[in-house]
């Protein structure tokens, strides 16, 4: 067990000082739109950033060149796994994030165009964008270095979504209900209710002058008949106070199927008393 532990310290101190990465040659230029030079500058990456903000104007365009290296005698040059540039907002939190490409031999070069402004870059505030480098590797230690400070012209006003005004404080929508209905005047209702009763002062005296016999109308067979048909009325002003169109169907169904059998068992028994009452 000691034997394994004496070998696994150089390992372990061989991954403990993996090897770093350094920024050699670094310059950035700003030229304007027509190829003049405006700014050129070499910058010491990791020591003493530029006194004073970098300025781009509306049509202005940035170059920016460095060499990435091993930091070792031999000073070999290493393409990192990932390669930014990072423009960071301390008054607002802001940043952005812009991809460098770094060839095979750790040749490094970035351009930004005002021009044609990546989307990734923050709103401008009042105070500049801090600007720093961030390298970063599988076998070498993360590296993250501060640039310059830079200030870039005042950003354009986002376009409106075509769904934005959705989410405004839209105007109150105030509705306008009919009146409620008035009641016609009592006298109309009492035409029209004499209307309807009319009838029936004609059918009443026209049912007296009619001979009947219902000898056997509250017998269990006739009585059960009648009740279910007097249960079908009830059911149908059920409906209309309270139930609905399933309910009704459903214990229509049932009371249907009682009718039946006490309609066909009250018709049996009528029949079978006409004809005993022939018989005698």
């Amino acid at each position: 067990m000691m034997v394994r532990s004496f070998l696994l310290l150089p390992i372990l101190a061989a991954v403990a000082s993996a090897a770093q990465l350094a920024v050699h040659s670094a310059r950035l230029s700003i030229s304007s739109s027509d190829g003049s030079q405006l700014h050129s500058d070499t910058l010491n990456v990791g020591g003493k950033p530029p006194a004073t903000p970098l300025t781009l104007g509306p049509r202005d365009s940035l170059k920016l060149t460095f060499a990435i290296t091993e930091k070792a005698k031999d000073g070999k040059g290493v393409q990192p796994h990932q390669t930014f540039l990072r423009f960071y907002d301390e008054e607002t939190g802001e940043e952005g994030i812009q991809p460098v490409r770094v060839s095979s031999g750790g040749k490094a070069k970035y351009e930004l165009n005002m021009l044609r402004p990546p989307i990734t870059l923050p709103p401008t505030g009042t105070a500049p964008l801090r600007v720093s480098l961030i390298l970063g590797s599988f076998v070498h230690d993360p590296l993250q270095v501060y640039l310059f400070d830079l200030v870039l012209p005042a950003s354009a006003p986002a376009p409106q979504h075509q769904d934005e005004p959705a989410f405004h404080v839209r105007p109150e929508i105030v509705h306008t209900f009919r009146p409620d209905p008035k009641s016609p005047p009592q006298f109309i209702s009492a035409v029209f209710v004499a209307v309807v009763l009319s009838p029936w002062l004609v059918l009443l005296p026209l049912l007296s002058q009619v001979p009947h016999k219902v000898p056997h109308l509250f017998s269990p067979q006739i009585l059960t008949f009648i009740s279910l048909l007097g249960a079908f009325e009830g059911l149908l002003l059920w409906y209309w106070v309270a139930l609905r169109l399933g309910q009704v169907l459903a214990y229509g169904a049932v009371l249907g199927l009682l009718t039946v059998f006490s309609g066909n068992r009250a018709l049996n028994v009528l029949a079978k008393w006409r004809v005993e009452g022939t018989g005698k």
